[in-house]
Parts: structure tokens; C-alpha cells; sequence
């Protein structure tokens, strides 16, 4: 069993494939949101989930991970507060979290 990192990213694409159809849509919706944020918001594609940052020296302001029936994301607005969590379903509007976010990447420095 090789152990090794190849070093190759795991794509946008590749992370797509485990998220149930109903939700694709919304995720979509989600992810081109927080990249329109900034030019400096960094995307980094892990194993279950999606993380978005505000440049590479800060940890992260939203955190998506999808579930069966859901987006379970996870909102931090500095280090030093707790992260919120929301889960969000396909029929949710998504207004809501996305005054969430905006905020998240205008407080965190």
C-alpha cells in the first residue's frame, strides 16, 4: 500500500462525484458564491469536505461538507469565537447564509 502523497490536488471535479444530485445544485450555488467574495479567497478541495479562506494565512471562513440530504457548513468569523454551524436542504433559501458568509470574509483579517 503506498502511502506516499502523489502531490496531486484533488480537484473541484473529483469532489462533485460524492455529493447526492439533489444537493449538487445548492453546493454549486454555494462554492460560486464564496469564490465571488475576493480575488485573495482560496479554495481548498480536502477529502469530505470544501474549505474557503481568506488568503492562505487565516484557517478558513466557511467550511462545506456535504451530507446525504444537506450542506453541513461551518462559519468562523475570527479565531477567537466559536464557528457557527447551519445545515442547509436543497428547498432552503440560501439568503440567509449568504449574508452569513459575506460576513464571515468581511470580519476575519
Amino acid at each position: 500500500m503506498d502511502l506516499i502523497s502523489s502531490g496531486r490536488a484533488r480537484s473541484y471535479d473529483d469532489f462533485k462525484k460524492q455529493i447526492s444530485p439533489l444537493m449538487k445544485p445548492v453546493f454549486d450555488s454555494l462554492r460560486e458564491y464564496c469564490l465571488s467574495l475576493g480575488k485573495n479567497v482560496v479554495e481548498d478541495v480536502r477529502m469530505h469536505r470544501v474549505v474557503f479562506c481568506k488568503s492562505m494565512t487565516f484557517r478558513f471562513f466557511a467550511d462545506m461538507e456535504p451530507q446525504r440530504d444537506s450542506i453541513l457548513i461551518k462559519i468562523r468569523r475570527d479565531r477567537k469565537e466559536l464557528q457557527k454551524e447551519i445545515e442547509i436542504k436543497a428547498d432552503q433559501n440560501l439568503d440567509d447564509v449568504k449574508n452569513l458568509l459575506l460576513d464571515a470574509y468581511n470580519t476575519i483579517h
